[in-house]
Parts: C-alpha cells; structure tokens; sequence
C-alpha cells in the first residue's frame, strides 16, 4: 500500500512540474532566438550607406554591397587576380563597417566618394566608360563576384572589425601605423613582398628647382633658412624599420618623412634624394601611405595561388574573417 502511495505522489509531482520545465525550455529558446534575431538586426544598420558625392554635395543611399562594386571598381584594377579583388573587397567592407561604427568623419553621411577622407568610389557607368568597349561586361562581372563571394565577409581582430586600412604598393615592404598617423594598430606589422616592382605604381621620381623647394617650405615655416653650399644641408636622420623616411633635416627645419612626402607631392614617404646644381631630385619607392594591405602585393600573392582570406592574413596579423 505504502508502495502504491508513493508511485501516486511521484506522479502527481511529474504531471505538476513537466508543463514548468518544458515553458522554461522554449522560453530558454526564444530568449536566444530573440538575442539572435536582435544581433541580425544591429548588423542590419550597416545594410545601407549614405555616401556623399564630393564634387555635387549630393548624398546618395546605396545598399551596402552597391556601395562595394563602386569601391572595388575604383581601388584596384579590374584585371588583378580575382583572389587580389576578393581580398580588396573585404578589406573595403570592414573598412565601412569600422568607419561607422567608430563615428563618421561626416555630419550627414556614413562616408564619402574621395579616396582622401574615406575609400575611393566610382558609379557602374562611369567605370565602364573608362574601360575598353570588349572588356567593359567582363570587368564589371568580376568586380561584382569578388563582392558576391565574399558577401558578409568582414576581418576582426579581437571580435571588433578592424581599421582596414590599404594602398596601392609597399615599395616592398608595409609600414607600422604608428609611424604615418600615430595610432598603433597590432594587426598592422612590417610586411615584405617580393614581385611589386613589376608594377608601375613601384617606382617615381619627382624633380623640383631649389628656387621651388625654398618656395614651399617657406609657405609652411616662415622661420625657414637654407645654406645650398653646405654638403648636409638636406639630409635624412633616422630611417623607419621599413625602410621609410623617419625625419630629415631640411635647412634649419626637421621634418617627418611623411610631411616630406606630403610637401613635395611625392608617392611615398620611401625615398632617397640627390641634390644637383639647381635641383633637388626624389627617386621614390612604393605608392601610397604603405600601412596594411598592399594591392599590388595582393595581386603578387593571388598570382602564386593564394586565397583571398591568405592573402588578408599575410597583410593583418592575428586576424580573424568572420560572417
């Protein structure tokens, strides 16, 4: 009897407590179907960019992939590698993503079509009346599949989209952030890359009269004096890891490598100098600020068969590519 009393409580117990149990199961399942739904969500803000039109002043709303086609097709030549476009195409991706989340340069706009506060952009119809007539649908259609393959693709560096930063070629070697802007990224090192100099962007010069380097200089330091006859009056004083300019003497002022690439409108803050009777000659290496992903080291890398994600990890250290 004892035994049949017992069975009877335990089965009342059961009945009584298995609705709870089960309502605290789909709750626990809602809750994280909710916390997914909410995550899709925030991530929905960056689905759409306004872009402001430099020239017109004019913001335009693009989805965010429509945004990317414009940037790829206006950062990195078409007949790179796919693999190299890819690889573009992510780093443009979280580039945006970093930008907005971190606080638009901009009032009214996510970013801008100017290669010199944002990333460069172009539309489909003007990019394709640049392009040769046979090649122009070829071009745009692989443009467009390096953002449809990579769709969703961005690259994070301790869960957060990193700053991703590019440029055109490293003259063989990238430089540290901290050496252009001050900021120190750790996913940004000194990265090597052989085969850029087969690209024009490799190497420049850049000739300017000693009359013309007095002019300019004088129109930032109005404190500015230099001796022609003297040896060292222009000289290099400490050179970066990369191989970059660090500071230079010039006359009576010390400059950074960068403010020299900037003054004298040089391709980059790698170069070597010679001075002549009445000029002043820069033999420069690399093009661009030389700080992440080199796009024509990304071409070099894809040409030996590496995938876009390799090619993003050799640029950005310690990195991850996410959905």
């Amino acid at each position: 009897m004892k035994k049949i009393l017992f069975y009877l409580a335990f089965i009342i117990i059961l009945v009584i407590t298995m609705p709870v149990v089960f309502t605290n199961k789909f709750k626990t399942e809602e809750v994280a179907s909710n916390e997914i739904a909410d995550e899709k969500f925030d991530y929905g803000k960056y689905s759409n960019i306004k872009l402001l039109h430099e020239q017109t002043g004019e913001i335009e709303t693009l989805s965010l992939d429509e945004y990317l086609y414009g940037v790829v097709a206006s950062e990195m030549p078409a007949t790179f590698e796919l693999e190299a476009l890819k690889a573009q195409a992510v780093a443009a991706r979280t580039y945006t993503i970093y930008q907005i989340k971190n606080g638009s340069k901009h009032e009214d706009c996510d970013l801008c079509d100017s290669s010199l506060h944002c990333q460069a952009w172009i539309s489909k119809e003007n990019r394709m009346a640049r392009w040769e007539e046979n090649s122009r649908e070829e071009f745009w259609n692989k443009i467009v599949k390096a953002v449809n393959d990579t769709k969703g693709k961005i690259i994070l560096y301790d869960n957060q989209p990193i700053n991703a930063l590019f440029h055109s070629n490293s003259g063989g070697s990238t430089e540290l952030s901290l050496n252009v802007w001050g900021g120190d990224f750790p996913y940004f090192q000194v990265v090597e890359t052989s085969g850029e100099e087969a690209y024009t962007s490799y190497n420049s010069e850049v000739k300017i009269t000693k009359d013309e380097l007095v002019t300019i200089m004088l129109e930032k330091y109005s404190n500015f004096q230099i001796d022609f006859t003297k040896e060292d009056c222009i000289k290099i004083i400490e050179n970066t890891d990369s191989g970059r300019v660090k500071k230079m003497q010039i006359g009576n002022i010390e400059i950074s490598g960068v403010d020299a690439r900037n003054l004298f409108n040089l391709k980059s803050a790698k170069f070597n100098f010679e001075i002549t009777e009445n000029e002043i000659k820069f033999s420069v290496l690399g093009y661009g600020h030389g700080v992440g992903l080199s796009q024509c080291g990304s071409d070099v890398l894809a040409k030996q068969g590496k995938t876009y994600e390799e090619i993003l990890k050799y640029y950005y250290k310690d990195v991850e590519i996410s959905e």
